[in-house]
């Protein structure tokens, strides 16, 4: 199944292998131009009339494609379930991108927001939507601004597109604190019904997706779900871009099909910089992974569920064995702790005892008693929160006391601690981001 082709439209060839989404990244770091964008891609199929609407939703869910902002849900549902609910939808950009290890959003927007843009207007004629919102952070603000200004004066936006510049919280970026502040609220989770595709922006059903997602629909719409499928696995399909980080030679932001080991990403990120003891996988809500284990899985959602891992929000950082495992860890704890939405007994309270029983446990400090308060409180918050954010931080700190189980013990029981390394791994903000209004 694929969108049918205008035999008007110049044909452009598909990208054969990879990179896909970083194809057009120019040499200077400047954003690529519509003129340029279009060069290399070619204009978007017609997506006017009921036909050729249900022909490109058929190939969205053709293509297999799943959502590239963190819980991986299939991109067909998202779409089919606003589009049932009726009346005129809104299509929302979510590139708030709050969790500091990732930053591949915040890539696709400041350098290829044509592709963005696209991939919001292909979602927002399918769904017969008049508006489409770009939320945004501040690196990113002026380039798709630009971009913006760019598609009205060659009369090539396809849909109303309104940019908006949001909080750069942790949690202002879960879809529903999204929806809240562009509805004048605060940018704090809801989890109560309505869900925003029922009723969103302005009370209308809104379908909100992260920049990645929608770059891959803009390819989708062009290329068709066949050609999608050529690199990927079967269940996972396509190429995901990851930022990676820690002990590598080149950090930054890779495009790789699904699938491939741990250990050929970072062989292209020119290998390690010194010995690994852990891999995080999946960002701050993430896990942490053994690194022999982590090294030798594949790079997918069902290649890591043997080893309690996922992709997650797609950053990897790499532990060198001389930082210690257990303050990194205490670090974020604490970090989530103080980026809660502060709206439940779990978070306001239980994610400030745990993010105390890990320094206890870092700093040496009564580590044996704090271990064991720790263990009792985890059970106590896990799927009591007002929203996911005390769930995320569960499994972050449960995938640290399994993997670092030896150093936790030497802390606790011997009052030592084998880290070496005087700079931190683990990439926090220099300065706490804005308050969510």
């Amino acid at each position: 199944m694929s969108v049918a082709h205008d035999e008007r439209r110049p044909r452009v060839a598909a990208p054969a292998g990879l990179p896909r989404l970083l194809l057009g990244v120019r040499a200077d770091g400047r954003p690529v131009t519509l003129e340029a964008h279009l060069r290399r891609y070619g204009p978007l199929p017609e997506l006017r009339g009921r036909k050729n609407r249900s022909a490109f939703l058929g190939a969205v869910a053709a293509s297999g494609l799943q959502g590239r902002g963190g819980a991986g849900f299939p991109t067909a549902r998202k779409l089919e379930a606003v589009d049932a609910r009726g009346g005129t939808p809104v299509v929302v950009v979510n590139g708030v991108e709050g969790e500091p290890p990732s930053g591949k959003d915040k890539v696709l927007l400041a350098y290829l927001p044509h592709l963005v843009l696209d991939g919001a207007a292909v979602a927002a004629a399918a769904l017969g939507a008049r508006e489409a919102i770009v939320a945004v952070g501040r690196a990113a603000h002026p380039a798709v601004t630009h971009a913006v200004a760019e598609r009205r004066r060659a009369h090539a936006a396809g849909v109303k597109l309104r940019v908006v510049q949001a909080p750069e919280r942790f949690v202002a970026g879960e879809e529903t604190a999204l929806v809240s502040f562009l509805n004048g609220g605060p940018a704090k989770p809801t989890f109560t019904p309505p869900r925003p595709y029922e009723r969103g922006v302005g009370g209308a059903p809104t379908l909100v997706q992260n920049p990645e997602t929608l770059a891959h629909l803009a390819l989708i719409a062009r290329f068709g779900p066949g050609w999608f499928r050529t690199i990927g696995t079967h269940d996972e399909p396509g190429s995901v871009l990851v930022t990676l980080s820690g002990a590598v030679r080149m950090p930054g932001i890779y495009e790789v099909a699904i699938g491939t080991p741990l250990h050929e990403l970072i062989a292209q990120a020119g290998g390690a910089t010194a010995e690994l003891s852990a891999v995080l996988v999946g960002g701050y809500f993430g896990s942490w992974l053994p690194a022999a284990d982590a090294l030798a899985a594949p790079l997918s959602n069902a290649g890591l569920a043997p080893l309690a891992g996922s992709l997650g929000a797609r950053a990897i950082v790499a532990l060198p064995t001389a930082s210690c495992g257990v303050l990194e860890s205490a670090r974020v704890t604490r970090y989530l702790a103080v980026e809660s939405a502060g709206q439940c007994g779990p978070c306001v309270h239980g994610l400030s005892a745990i993010a105390e029983d890990m320094l206890q446990i870092a700093r040496l400090n009564d580590a044996e008693g704090a271990r064991r308060a720790l263990e009792r409180r985890l059970p106590q918050l896990e799927g009591r929160g007002a929203c996911r954010h005390p769930d995320g931080t569960v499994r972050f700190v449960r995938s640290a006391l399994r993997v670092f189980a030896r150093e936790i013990e030497l802390h606790a029981v011997h009052g030592r601690c084998t880290g070496r390394a005087r700079e931190p791994i683990l990439p926090l903000p220099a300065r706490r981001p804005e308050a969510p209004r």
